[in-house]
């Protein structure tokens, strides 16, 4: 006798965006008894008028300065319309533009009211249907109202402090990136000018740790002839540089072989110093950042991802800096909904077209972060390497299999991050640990040993206890391989220790040929 299955529960759907409905809200009350204050903040002045949920107006359109006492002027007003009327619900609605919005928008919740913040794109669409060709501060107002009430007008999530900050600094650090990029290229125009040919004595530039700094320290084809392979020597020594005799080579038969530079070699000269000494700042900035954005992720359940082969700390941070919490998400198709990874469709009658173009309104940076570990998988991941190298062969679109993983990456990351359990997928390398891989993090960055302490700590309360003894591994044979040492400073038996007490894993005895740990 076959079993009787329960039946499926069916899928609810809303008209409204889900955390714009204001449905139940009105129907407690009645319409005539909810009101809805309209709030378009500029950088000096705040633009506001108050309605019932049937459009009447209560407090007609006025500007109050973007000040404290413009915005308590509001509030008052706002209270005595409250007390004047028969209003027993109210929200504030506020218009999203920038940063420009977030003073009136904390002032209100701290008034005791809800905020509820509308698109610009949503303001101007139901603004032209009842005002086509006529665009004014009253007219956005009614263009507010109609979008409020027909649920646009919709709740933020609050955010974990944690979270904020991983999202100001990740940003911040992707900003220094692109300016230093840009030093980059306006160096290497200088350079070429001043010492036509002399980056390609380099396979990788600017991974080469002495290219800069002999260029700088010669300026010119003749000074290097000047100096000779003797010169060269002494001055990498002189620097405590490191350098192979068959750079020095290379440099000496280009400076042989070089074409005429340009007349004002001593004015470029300066040019490249100044640059150079720009992004060498820029480099000293992003590493420091590079650090706290390490420290903030170990406080967050996106510390586990760095189990994947292909996501390192500073991926993983911005990806959490842009998702924030996952308990914000239902499934894994929310986080993919959000960053427009889907194609969009257009369906009419019969006609029917639902593989156009990735949507165009979606959170472009949070799209950016996925497609940026996209490529670092591709490249990195034996799992998806093997997928990607199918895909080739089948002439997918690069494009369409960037897509594809990030569509399965996220799946991953969601049960990674979300869930208590142990991590098991086909992309998870045995050899790949969070703890060990934070902590290559830090000594690669130089972080002090008290703040790598306190991140591996932080991150093995991010680890669910089912992962403890697999993260242990590589820390009880690092400790194995301390005990057989000979007696000396040994800075890691610290860390070891303290990880393996941390992850409930028992030390192990040293024997009569080395240093007892304990």
């Amino acid at each position: 006798m076959s079993k009787s299955r329960s039946p499926k529960r069916r899928k609810s759907v809303l008209v409204h965006k889900p955390l714009g409905v204001l449905a139940p809200r009105v129907q407690a009350v009645g319409p005539e008894h909810f009101g809805v204050a309209l709030v378009d903040v500029s950088k000096r002045r705040i633009q506001a008028q108050v309605c019932d949920f049937y459009g009447k107006v209560l407090l007609p359109f006025d500007i109050y300065g973007q000040t404290k006492e413009g915005s308590r002027e509001f509030f008052q007003r706002l209270k005595r319309v409250q007390n004047d009327t028969p209003l027993l619900d109210l929200i504030v609605a506020i218009e999203r533009t920038g940063e420009y919005h977030r003073p009136f928008q904390r002032a209100a919740i701290a008034a005791g009211y809800e905020a509820r913040i509308i698109h610009p794109l949503v303001t101007s669409h139901f603004r032209k249907t009842a005002n086509p060709g006529e665009k004014t501060d009253p007219t956005d107002l009614g263009g507010m109202f109609r979008a409020v009430v027909t649920g646009f007008g919709l709740i933020e999530r609050a955010i974990p402090p944690d979270y904020v900050q991983l999202q100001l600094l990740a940003r911040h650090r992707r900003d220094l990136v692109q300016k230093a990029s840009t030093l980059c290229c306006q160096i290497k125009e200088s350079l070429h000018a001043i010492m036509p040919g002399f980056e390609q004595c380099f396979s990788e530039f600017w991974l080469n740790t002495i290219a800069m700094k002999i260029a700088r320290a010669t300026g010119s084809a003749d000074a290097v002839i000047q100096l000779g392979s003797s010169g060269l020597t002494q001055l990498v020594e002189r620097g405590h540089w490191q350098c192979h005799q068959t750079t020095f080579q290379k440099i000496l038969q280009w400076a042989k072989a070089a074409p005429p530079c340009h007349p004002q070699i001593n004015t470029l000269r300066c040019v490249v110093d100044h640059l150079d000494d720009d992004r060498l700042a820029k480099n000293r900035q992003i590493h420091d950042l590079e650090r706290q954005l390490a420290t903030l992720l170990a406080r967050t359940p996106y510390v586990r991802l760095l189990v994947t082969p292909g996501i390192n700390v500073v991926s993983a941070a911005e990806l959490a800096g842009e998702l924030g919490p996952i308990e914000h998400y239902a499934h894994p198709n929310a986080i993919t909904g959000r960053a427009g990874q889907f194609p969009s469709r257009y369906q009419s009658d019969t006609v029917d077209c639902p593989n156009g173009r990735l949507v165009r309104a979606a959170h472009r940076r949070l799209r950016a972060s996925l497609m940026q570990i996209a490529d670092n998988l591709i490249a990195c991941n034996h799992y998806f390497r093997a997928k990607a190298s199918t895909w080739k062969a089948e002439k997918k679109d690069a494009r369409w299999q960037r897509v594809k993983v990030v569509k399965s990456f996220t799946r991953i990351a969601y049960v990674i991050v979300r869930g208590n359990g142990p991590f098991r997928h086909e992309c998870l390398q045995g050899d790949h640990y969070v703890i060990r891989k934070l902590n290559a993090f830090h000594v690669e960055h130089q972080t002090p040993v008290s703040q790598v302490l306190i991140d591996l700590r932080a991150a093995i309360e991010q680890m669910p206890e089912t992962q403890y003894a697999h993260e242990a591994r590589p820390w009880q044979e690092e400790q194995r391989r301390q005990a057989s040492r000979r007696r000396g400073p040994q800075p890691l038996s610290e860390i070891i220790l303290e990880v393996l007490a941390r992850l409930g894993m028992g030390t192990v005895q040293s024997t009569d040929e080395g240093p007892d740990l304990g």
